[in-house]
């Protein structure tokens, strides 16, 4: 059952040149939220000031519950990007099904751009439950100035043995560690080379979803039922 509050905003985090994290309240009454679901977010009553977006906290974070936005030129994003910590904005939550599946020892992700949040939420949320699951994470981006969330997963490899997070950018940048190019079959194999034994977790842009759902069923024969798939526009 989803609930609408309204919350006021405690901080907010700039995560690279057009990404922030916006740390709300949770007022009494706010309902529970599972790793990976999304909220609805309104900064007036025309519709083009609501948007839905990933929630980029954990449950295990108790002290805030965090969105993250690309901004771009958007009437919405514009208004977004003008709020200050102690402003409110209406929320809606929880939304959506792209949820982790405990069972599963082995899981990985892909995914590109601002697609990484919910991916945020699930890993984090393993990581202080210490699940025990086998992560790895293969996630795309134009640069390294585009990586969002790379302090975060730092932190959590170091703390976590059974995480494995392997960037690719399409532009190499000298002392970072990636692959250049995008995610193919090939990066699949090399980087998860017991992909068969995964359940597969997919995130980003439409486009780049459908063509990894693709590779995924189509080139290395994955069943549909090992791969759970969520469009992210993130405008």
């Amino acid at each position: 059952m989803t609930i609408e509050i309204t919350s006021k905003i405690k901080e907010i985090i700039r995560r690279n040149y057009n990404v922030k994290s916006f740390r709300l309240e949770i007022p009494a009454g706010a309902p529970d939220f599972k790793a990976g679901q999304f909220l609805s977010v309104s900064l007036g009553n025309d519709p083009q000031f609501k948007r839905y977006l990933s929630i980029s906290s954990s449950p295990t974070e108790k002290c805030y519950l965090e969105f993250t936005k690309k901004l771009t030129e958007s009437s919405f994003s514009r208004a977004l990007d003008s709020l200050s910590a102690g402003d409110t904005l209406r929320i809606q939550f929880p939304f959506g099904k792209f949820i982790l599946d405990e069972s599963f020892p082995k899981i990985a992700f892909l995914s590109g751009g601002i697609g990484i949040t919910p991916i945020r939420s699930i890993c984090k949320y393993a990581v202080d439950k210490n699940l025990g699951i086998d992560i790895v994470l293969v996630y795309s981006n134009r640069s390294v100035r585009d990586v969002v969330f790379k302090e975060d997963f730092d932190a959590m490899v170091k703390s976590y043995p059974r995480l494995k997070v392997a960037h690719v950018l399409c532009e190499a940048d000298p002392g970072f560690k990636c692959r250049v190019g995008l995610i193919n079959a090939g990066v699949i194999k090399n980087e998860i080379p017991d992909y068969e034994q995964r359940k597969f977790y997919l995130c980003g842009p439409p486009q780049m979803v459908e063509a990894m759902y693709r590779i995924l069923s189509e080139e290395l024969g994955l069943k549909e039922d090992m791969v759970v798939r969520e469009n992210f526009q993130g405008y």
